[in-house]
């Protein structure tokens, strides 16, 4: 039998004050205050890289919702990361699109460069890779982001460029894209 145990903690004793003052910014803006629970998602994940399960359950009492509706929507949105994941994270779209354009070929480069195969991070915790179903750059495929930047239009050689440059950024390394 598994015995669970419940802790109750104050969203001020977990949450810092510039969190707070994020996430009550987004509550503002919303109709109800579970509304803002994607945005508050991503202001905590903004501070400590990812969700912890503490994280989801303070974020959800603070939002007045349960953990498991908060849990949905974390789950729902694949740029919420429920696991610790490295500085860099890389989407690599898997849609047809890319199928059709070279996306077999980018991943294994990718995954031959890094080192690491979908789901996982490399062992300094620099990057992770993940399969997204669509960035929306159908007409620009294959097609990766890392951060907020899309990369489109990857060739293998142009992809293992742009993660040298990351890997070199104190280096004024220079990628033609």
């Amino acid at each position: 039998m598994e015995i669970i145990k419940t802790i109750t903690v104050h969203p001020t004793d977990y949450l810092t004050s510039q969190e707070l003052a994020d996430i009550d910014h987004e509550i503002s803006l919303m109709e109800t205050r579970e509304a803002a629970g994607i945005e508050a998602l991503k202001v905590v994940q903004s501070h400590r890289g990812w969700i912890s399960d503490e994280s989801l359950h303070v974020i959800a009492a603070y939002l007045k919702m349960s953990s498991a509706e908060l849990e949905g929507v974390a789950t729902f949105y694949n740029l919420i990361y429920r696991q610790p994941v490295g500085k860099y994270v890389i989407h690599l779209c898997n849609s047809v699109s890319c199928h059709l354009t070279g996306y077999q070929q980018v991943l294994h480069a990718i995954e031959q460069h890094l080192n690491i195969g979908y789901g996982q991070t490399t062992e300094d915790n620099r990057f992770t890779l993940l399969s997204n179903v669509c960035l929306g750059g159908c007409d620009k495929s294959p097609v990766m982001m890392i951060g907020k930047q899309h990369y489109e239009q990857l060739t293998p050689k142009k992809a293992v460029e742009i993660i040298t440059a990351l890997q070199n950024e104190n280096q004024n390394v220079e990628v033609e894209l």
